[in-house]
């Protein structure tokens, strides 16, 4: 069976979100200042899975990646090796700086780590249930939402202004943001730990194609 895609979206017709609460406010408040590329393409990688991922526990930027996240990581750059890459940008956060200089040992590139592309900070959440995480929330000693998406928007916009094509090595609060500025719809079930994703305009319209369907289980965020 092909993979599915994610579809483009307009703003008259946002999608329907049910895996996490507060998606249409982040929505919402992204949407207010979407970005806009000069590039027509570029990839996204979610980092490894790791042991509170795993547990639905929101993590530390010290969490390291589990065995299936570190196997997940190679399989990941097997996958992107025959891709066009020049530029990696990645979250300096463990995770993801570990996933992002795994792919980049096949494409022989240094990855650029960025304190700006760490998953939100949820400050007193740490190390409790995501399991019914709502994005809208505002943890005692974290960011709020609005913070947040201000950060990755900014981020964001500095990567993909990196030598093309940029791959940004990320999380998944990450990626629910760039859909939402890029206005691409977000299906959770293809929010996978290290699942490679190719984002790519047409005219002014962006879609997003994923590389790789992993079969290793529920996706979780953060």
């Amino acid at each position: 069976m092909s993979p599915p895609i994610l579809q483009t979206m307009s703003s008259q017709n946002p999608p329907t979100h049910t895996a996490a609460g507060g998606l249409d406010e982040l929505i919402r408040i992204a949407q207010a200042q979407p970005l806009a590329p000069a590039c027509d393409h570029f990839y996204f990688l979610r980092h490894g899975q790791t042991g509170r991922n795993a547990q639905r526990v929101f993590q530390a930027p010290d969490e390291p990646l589990s065995e299936l996240g570190l196997q997940q990581a190679a399989r990941a750059a097997e996958l992107l090796a025959g891709e066009p890459i020049r530029t990696i940008v990645c979250s300096d956060a463990r995770r993801a700086f570990d996933t992002a200089h795994t792919v980049a040992a096949s494409l022989r590139l240094t990855p650029t780590a960025h304190e700006t592309l760490r998953e939100r900070n949820f400050g007193a959440l740490i190390g409790t249930s995501s399991a019914n995480i709502d994005w809208a929330c505002e943890p005692e000693g974290g960011e709020t939402l609005a913070q947040f998406v201000t950060r990755k928007r900014a981020a964001l916009d500095a990567a993909l202004q990196q030598p093309g094509p940029v791959l940004v090595v990320a999380h998944g609060g990450t990626l629910y943001v760039l859909a939402a500025l890029l206005g691409v719809p977000v299906d959770f079930q293809l929010m996978g730990n290290a699942q490679p994703l190719r984002f790519e305009r047409t005219g002014p319209t962006w879609g997003v194609t994923p590389l790789l369907r992993h079969a290793d289980g529920e996706a979780s965020l953060a």
